[in-house]
């Protein structure tokens, strides 16, 4: 407990346990400093890459990202996650990323270009295999990356309305409604030819979307209309100062909860870049190391005043202090987290 008998919040950090990774990684969050302290690690899935918390905050979801495919749910309990029955297939290949809507845990299959829609107990467990498979189709011009469709990211828009998919494969985001365990498309939104779009963040306002893109080291600035469920690309903003000669692999994408800033990582330079926020346009501001090897993910804490990024090769998550008026980040420290590949709090 914190001071006064407060509950110290939690960090939880998803890690890929073939790479030496211990599981999920839980860790205490010192609300003041921003710094992380390690209290357990549970390897009871293998590969448990990405990590969403119900709305309650009770239960943890992860995927398992193999061949395979499964989803797993963990009850959170004192400082060590404790699993909620055995992992479920989501009938998709190599899940990278997850979320919680409507009574439904949603998976974004890489490996086989899909989404999956598990459904859930009242108490939040998972009730059986996968209830929908959408199989997204399509194609893109980059020959090795995009020779099929592969949904890297999946999430509700802000009014939980609408679930929105984004595909690496296809260089498109797809807004779906979920019915009776089944998602349906909605509309398809076709982004530039070869971007590669990887995960999208919504601004505050509800009326704006940005999408990072894997394959150009941009991100494509987006008007979102949720009473219709449309996105419509507006821009494209470089990330980089210079573009490299090879592949960037920009990765996550975070925006500030007052809506001035987007901060990004790219694994293929290890920064940070951040952009400053203005209607329908991004700014670039400054790009700082990410204080590891291969970004993989970004986090925000609840405060909105401190990043979090997940560094895969360097086996860290590093923290950095945000300046409220330019949104520098700040080095703070780091703990050891072997493969670390996400964080997300309680």
């Amino acid at each position: 407990m914190a001071d006064g008998g407060r509950r110290e919040r939690r960090a939880f950090i998803g890690s890929f346990t073939a790479a030496g990774g211990p599981g999920v990684l839980t860790a205490a969050l010192d609300e003041d400093s921003g710094a992380l302290r390690v209290l357990s690690s549970v390897d009871s899935v293998p590969d448990p890459s990405y990590l969403a918390l119900s709305p309650a905050g009770d239960m943890l979801y992860a995927v398992s990202e193999t061949a395979e495919g499964a989803v797993a749910a963990y009850r959170v309990k004192g400082d060590k996650p404790e699993l909620a029955g055995p992992p479920v297939p989501v009938d998709g290949s190599g899940p990278t990323h997850l979320c919680v809507q409507a009574g439904h845990v949603l998976t974004a299959n890489y490996g086989s270009g899909s989404v999956s829609a598990v459904p859930l107990r009242a108490d939040g467990s998972l009730e059986g295999a996968a209830s929908g498979v959408l199989q997204h189709s399509g194609s893109g011009p980059h020959i090795l990356r995009q020779q099929g469709p592969h949904a890297h990211q999946v999430q509700p828009d802000p009014s939980g309305r609408w679930a929105v998919s984004v595909d690496l494969g296809t260089d498109s985001v797809r807004v779906c409604a979920l019915r009776d365990g089944t998602l349906e498309v909605h509309h398809e939104i076709a982004l530039r030819p070869g971007s590669g779009p990887r995960h999208l963040a919504f601004h505050p306002d509800g009326e704006h979307a940005y999408v990072v893109n894997e394959l150009a080291p941009t991100v494509t600035v987006c008007r979102w209309d949720a009473a219709d469920g449309t996105l419509r690309p507006v821009g494209e903003t470089p990330v980089l100062p210079v573009a490299p000669d090879g592949d960037a692999y920009p990765s996550g994408i975070v925006v500030s909860p007052d809506g001035r800033f987007v901060w990004t990582a790219t694994r293929g330079q290890d920064v940070l870049s951040v952009l400053a926020a203005d209607a329908d346009e991004l700014r670039p501001v400054i790009t700082v190391p990410c204080g590891g090897n291969w970004p993989r993910a970004l986090a925000l804490d609840p405060s909105g005043r401190f990043l979090y990024v997940a560094n895969e090769r360097s086996g860290d998550v590093t923290w950095f202090a945000l300046d409220p008026d330019t949104g520098t980040p700040r080095r703070g420290g780091s703990i050891e987290a072997p493969a670390a590949s996400c964080v997300v709090f309680d």
